[in-house]
Order: C-alpha cells, then sequence, then structure tokens
C-alpha cells in the first residue's frame, strides 16, 4: 500500500513540475506606434523656483525665510532671527516691529532694515517641518 502511494505521490510531483512550474514570461509593450507622454512633454514646475523669481528672491521675506537666511544682515543671528521667525507668519512689513519683548536696539535694527523684508502668504514649500529653525545646513 506505501508502494502505491508513492508511485501516485511521485505521479502528482511530476505532472505538477511539468504543467505548473513553467510560468509564461511577461511580453514587453510595443511602444513604437509614436504615443508621447504629455508628462514627458511639460516643463516641469518647482513650487520653489517660481517663488523665488518674485519679490521673495530680491528681499527677505518674514513669512517664510528661515533664520540662517537672517546671517546676511548684522546683529539679526541668531536671536533677532529666532523671534521674527516664532511670531511669524505677519501681515504687512511693519508688523514685526510689534513682536514682544524687542529691546529698544533691536527695534532700531529692524527699522533700518524694513526695506531689506517683504511679506507673502506663507509656502509650504518653505515652511515644511522645522525647516525654518533648522535647516540643517552644517
Amino acid at each position: 500500500m506505501s508502494r502505491i502511494v508513492s508511485a501516485v505521490m511521485g505521479f502528482v510531483l511530476m505532472i505538477g513540475c511539468v504543467f505548473f512550474a513553467a510560468q509564461p514570461q511577461a511580453q514587453a509593450v510595443d511602444l513604437s506606434n509614436g504615443f508621447v507622454s504629455a508628462a514627458v512633454l511639460g516643463e516641469r514646475v518647482n513650487a520653489a523656483d517660481k517663488v523665488l523669481e518674485s519679490e521673495y528672491g530680491q528681499k527677505l521675506d518674514l513669512n517664510n525665510a528661515n533664520v540662517r537666511l537672517f546671517r546676511e544682515l548684522r546683529g539679526f543671528y541668531p536671536t533677532l532671527a529666532k523671534l521674527i521667525v516664532k511670531y511669524g507668519p505677519y501681515e504687512n512689513v511693519q508688523d514685526v516691529l510689534d513682536i514682544p519683548g524687542l529691546s529698544e536696539r533691536q527695534i532700531a535694527k529692524l527699522e533700518a532694515n524694513l526695506d531689506r523684508f517683504t511679506v507673502t502668504p506663507p509656502s509650504d514649500v518653505f515652511l515644511e517641518g522645522q525647516e525654518r529653525l533648522n535647516n540643517g545646513n552644517y
């Protein structure tokens, strides 16, 4: 009896290997018909570049700038820059003078540089995560 069971199992195994083991190869799709995807034809648009082409590229945007960008202004980095970032967003450039706890010296620095600032709506491109406080450029 065990020989018959062994023979049947061997036969089933052999049939299974012959008919089910060979997988058909996938056929590649012929793309030579001249069809070109619209995604290939379109120009890539980078949201950050679009914002940088505006006034934001020439002036420091109080709502979108990170702390490191304030290094170009003498006396702003890091203390005053952190306060500006912390108390944003601002409706207009003059709102930066209303930050609580500013010293007279800090207010004077802000007033002297108001023409170097701009305010645009906050953009996710520049505000994602904790990018404004620590953008990881070491």
